[in-house]
């Protein structure tokens, strides 16, 4: 596969070394960073039809090598896209094998630009937060992150917000460390929209989460 090819071409043995003690999930590294896969797939989505970028990006994510399921995500994630429903059912078919931090939240920026374009699409997220793999609860959280980031959110954005505040308020006593950053990390960046919603999640919920999640999502927040 010549995509493949090119990927491998990049390889750096020592940096593929300390890609996989890092990363710890047990497939291929070839050290190739971001900034040269970003270059790589520049150039195979200029060349490409949609359909033909979803067939590469599947072949991409098939091949369990580290660089090329990042490069698989990448090649899906842009804002406009029509038709997508191909697009997002790639995307999610992914979810069920994350293992880690770095391919999960490639993929769930990707999955990002799908959400936005049709939130309704969070319904098919919410059975994400019941699954006993907690990289798949935690990406119900990354997926849905614009929500938290929204400067102007119209009343239907703020119904959304509450919806994944409410996935939040529910994993606040899953003690994994992961998820317990993933909540922090989303009520810091609301904070900086909405300082007082966060500030009246974390006087319900706040005893319930770990200390240091408690500390990260009220960092930004002055009376906390």
């Amino acid at each position: 596969m010549q995509e493949l090819e090119s990927l491998e071409a990049l390889s750096n043995d020592d940096k593929a070394c300390e890609m996989a003690a890092y990363h710890k999930a047990k497939r291929r590294y070839l050290g190739v960073g971001n900034g040269r896969i970003d270059e790589l797939v520049a150039q195979w989505r200029a060349a490409r039809d949609l359909p033909d970028r979803i067939a590469l990006a599947a072949q991409l994510w098939d091949s369990d090598i580290h660089e090329a399921r990042i490069a698989a995500a990448k090649l899906l994630t842009q804002a406009r896209m029509r038709p997508d429903e191909e697009v997002w059912q790639l995307i999610t078919s992914w979810v069920p094998q994350f293992d880690g931090c770095a391919v999960a939240d490639a993929a769930m920026i990707a999955g990002q630009k799908r959400v936005i374009a049709a939130p309704q699409r969070l319904v098919e997220v919410a059975p994400w937060l019941q699954q006993d793999n907690i990289w798949v609860r935690r990406a119900a959280l990354t997926i849905t992150l614009p929500w938290a980031k929204m400067n102007n959110p119209k009343p239907h954005e703020i119904e959304q917000r509450e919806l994944v505040l409410g996935w939040a308020a529910g994993l606040v006593e899953d003690r994994n460390w992961f998820i317990q950053k993933a909540i922090a990390g989303w009520l810091r960046d609301l904070s900086k929209r909405d300082a007082s919603r966060v500030s009246g999640f974390l006087q319900q919920y706040g005893d319930r989460m770990k200390p240091f999640a408690r500390r990260e999502a009220a960092r930004l927040i002055q009376d906390l």
